[in-house]
Protein backbone atom coordinates (compact mmCIF):
# COMPACT_ATOMS: atom_id res chain seq x y z
CA UNK A 1 0.00 0.00 0.00
CA UNK A 2 1.42 3.39 -0.96
CA UNK A 3 0.80 6.70 0.74
CA UNK A 4 -0.89 9.44 -1.26
CA UNK A 5 -0.81 12.80 0.48
CA UNK A 6 -4.07 14.75 0.73
CA UNK A 7 -4.46 17.45 -1.89
CA UNK A 8 -3.67 20.21 0.65
CA UNK A 9 -0.35 18.50 1.54
CA UNK A 10 0.93 17.99 -2.01
CA UNK A 11 2.50 21.46 -2.32
CA UNK A 12 4.27 21.12 1.03
CA UNK A 13 5.37 17.57 0.11
CA UNK A 14 6.91 18.85 -3.14
CA UNK A 15 8.66 21.71 -1.33
CA UNK A 16 10.27 19.26 1.12
CA UNK A 17 11.27 16.95 -1.74
CA UNK A 18 12.84 19.86 -3.62
CA UNK A 19 14.68 21.02 -0.49
CA UNK A 20 15.97 17.50 0.16
CA UNK A 21 17.29 16.94 -3.34
CA UNK A 22 18.75 20.47 -3.47
CA UNK A 23 20.59 19.75 -0.21
CA UNK A 24 21.99 16.53 -1.65
CA UNK A 25 23.11 18.34 -4.82
CA UNK A 26 24.68 21.08 -2.71
CA UNK A 27 26.57 18.58 -0.56
CA UNK A 28 27.94 16.90 -3.68
CA UNK A 29 28.89 20.25 -5.24
CA UNK A 30 30.54 21.60 -2.08
CA UNK A 31 33.89 19.76 -2.49
CA UNK A 32 34.07 20.80 -6.15
CA UNK A 33 33.62 24.43 -5.12
CA UNK A 34 36.12 24.08 -2.26
CA UNK A 35 38.69 22.62 -4.66
CA UNK A 36 38.64 25.93 -6.57
CA UNK A 37 39.85 27.80 -3.48
CA UNK A 38 42.07 25.40 -1.52
CA UNK A 39 44.39 22.47 -2.03
CA UNK A 40 43.18 20.95 1.27
CA UNK A 41 40.22 19.43 -0.57
CA UNK A 42 41.28 17.07 -3.34
CA UNK A 43 38.48 14.83 -4.54
CA UNK A 44 38.82 12.53 -7.53
CA UNK A 45 36.10 11.12 -9.76
CA UNK A 46 35.78 8.08 -7.48
CA UNK A 47 35.09 10.36 -4.48
CA UNK A 48 32.32 12.15 -6.34
CA UNK A 49 30.88 8.83 -7.56
CA UNK A 50 30.88 7.53 -3.97
CA UNK A 51 29.09 10.70 -2.81
CA UNK A 52 26.47 10.45 -5.56
CA UNK A 53 25.79 6.78 -4.80
CA UNK A 54 25.66 7.27 -1.03
CA UNK A 55 23.65 10.51 -0.91
CA UNK A 56 21.49 9.63 -3.90
CA UNK A 57 20.80 6.20 -2.44
CA UNK A 58 19.73 7.72 0.87
CA UNK A 59 17.55 10.24 -0.96
CA UNK A 60 15.85 7.52 -2.99
CA UNK A 61 15.40 5.33 0.09
CA UNK A 62 13.77 8.22 1.95
CA UNK A 63 11.48 8.88 -1.02
CA UNK A 64 10.41 5.24 -0.77
CA UNK A 65 9.83 5.59 2.98
CA UNK A 66 7.70 8.71 2.50
CA UNK A 67 5.57 6.86 -0.02
CA UNK A 68 5.33 3.80 2.25
CA UNK A 69 3.61 5.67 5.08
CA UNK A 70 2.11 9.03 5.94
CA UNK A 71 3.09 8.57 9.59
CA UNK A 72 5.60 11.11 10.88
CA UNK A 73 6.93 8.45 13.28
CA UNK A 74 7.55 6.11 10.35
CA UNK A 75 9.29 8.85 8.36
CA UNK A 76 11.33 9.77 11.43
CA UNK A 77 12.36 6.14 11.91
CA UNK A 78 13.43 5.96 8.29
CA UNK A 79 15.33 9.26 8.49
CA UNK A 80 17.20 8.20 11.65
CA UNK A 81 18.06 4.77 10.20
CA UNK A 82 19.20 6.22 6.88
CA UNK A 83 21.19 8.95 8.60
CA UNK A 84 22.83 6.46 10.95
CA UNK A 85 23.78 4.16 8.09
CA UNK A 86 25.03 7.00 5.91
CA UNK A 87 27.18 8.59 8.60
CA UNK A 88 28.58 5.25 9.72
CA UNK A 89 29.56 4.16 6.19
CA UNK A 90 30.84 7.58 5.13
CA UNK A 91 32.89 8.13 8.29
CA UNK A 92 34.32 4.66 8.08
CA UNK A 93 35.25 5.12 4.41
CA UNK A 94 36.73 8.59 4.96
CA UNK A 95 38.80 8.15 8.10
CA UNK A 96 37.95 4.78 9.63
CA UNK A 97 36.51 4.12 13.04
CA UNK A 98 39.38 1.87 14.10
CA UNK A 99 42.71 3.42 13.21
CA UNK A 100 42.30 4.50 9.60
CA UNK A 101 40.05 3.38 6.76
CA UNK A 102 42.52 0.61 5.85
CA UNK A 103 42.04 -1.31 9.12
CA UNK A 104 40.17 -4.58 8.48
CA UNK A 105 38.34 -4.29 11.81
CA UNK A 106 36.29 -1.46 10.28
CA UNK A 107 34.45 -4.05 8.19
CA UNK A 108 32.56 -5.09 11.33
CA UNK A 109 31.04 -1.62 11.45
CA UNK A 110 30.30 -1.63 7.70
CA UNK A 111 28.28 -4.80 8.24
CA UNK A 112 25.74 -3.03 10.45
CA UNK A 113 24.05 -0.88 7.75
CA UNK A 114 24.09 -3.93 5.47
CA UNK A 115 22.24 -5.88 8.18
CA UNK A 116 19.77 -2.97 8.52
CA UNK A 117 19.22 -2.94 4.74
CA UNK A 118 18.65 -6.69 4.62
CA UNK A 119 16.28 -6.34 7.57
CA UNK A 120 14.32 -3.57 5.85
CA UNK A 121 14.06 -5.71 2.71
CA UNK A 122 12.80 -8.71 4.67
CA UNK A 123 10.43 -6.40 6.61
CA UNK A 124 9.01 -5.17 3.31
CA UNK A 125 9.02 -1.69 4.90
CA UNK A 126 6.17 -2.58 7.30
CA UNK A 127 6.47 -0.51 10.47
CA UNK A 128 6.23 -3.35 13.00
CA UNK A 129 8.79 -5.42 11.10
CA UNK A 130 11.03 -2.40 10.55
CA UNK A 131 11.12 -1.95 14.34
CA UNK A 132 12.45 -5.49 14.64
CA UNK A 133 14.96 -4.96 11.81
CA UNK A 134 16.35 -1.79 13.41
CA UNK A 135 16.52 -3.53 16.81
CA UNK A 136 18.61 -6.23 15.16
CA UNK A 137 20.81 -3.50 13.65
CA UNK A 138 21.28 -2.07 17.17
CA UNK A 139 22.31 -5.51 18.43
CA UNK A 140 24.69 -5.89 15.47
CA UNK A 141 26.19 -2.50 16.35
CA UNK A 142 26.82 -3.70 19.89
CA UNK A 143 28.31 -6.95 18.60
CA UNK A 144 30.64 -5.05 16.25
CA UNK A 145 31.75 -2.85 19.14
CA UNK A 146 32.42 -5.86 21.38
CA UNK A 147 34.41 -7.64 18.65
CA UNK A 148 36.54 -4.56 18.04
CA UNK A 149 36.96 -4.04 21.80
CA UNK A 150 38.14 -7.65 22.18
CA UNK A 151 40.67 -6.98 19.41
CA UNK A 152 42.16 -4.26 21.62
CA UNK A 153 40.53 -1.08 20.25
CA UNK A 154 38.28 1.15 22.31
CA UNK A 155 35.21 2.21 20.33
CA UNK A 156 32.65 2.13 23.11
CA UNK A 157 31.57 5.80 22.74
CA UNK A 158 31.06 5.31 19.01
CA UNK A 159 29.20 2.06 19.69
CA UNK A 160 26.89 3.72 22.23
CA UNK A 161 26.08 6.65 19.93
CA UNK A 162 25.32 4.47 16.90
CA UNK A 163 23.40 1.92 18.95
CA UNK A 164 21.28 4.82 20.19
CA UNK A 165 20.58 5.81 16.58
CA UNK A 166 19.42 2.32 15.58
CA UNK A 167 17.41 2.05 18.81
CA UNK A 168 15.73 5.43 18.21
CA UNK A 169 14.82 4.30 14.70
CA UNK A 170 13.33 1.07 16.08
CA UNK A 171 11.34 3.04 18.67
CA UNK A 172 9.95 5.38 16.00
CA UNK A 173 8.94 2.46 13.78
CA UNK A 174 7.28 0.84 16.81
CA UNK A 175 5.36 4.10 17.41
CA UNK A 176 4.30 4.15 13.76
CA UNK A 177 3.04 0.55 14.06
CA UNK A 178 1.05 1.41 17.20
CA UNK A 179 -0.41 4.53 15.57
CA UNK A 180 -1.48 2.53 12.55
Amino acid sequence: MTYTPPAHDVGLFNQWRLAGWATIAGLIALPAIAMQFTTEVNWGAEDFAFAVVMLGGVGLAFELAVRASGSWAYRGGAAVALGSGLLLLWGNAAIGIVGNEENDLNMWFNAVPVIALIGATVARLRANRMAVAMSIAALAQIAAGVIVQLAGHSTWIFTIVWTAGWTMSAWLFRRAAQDH
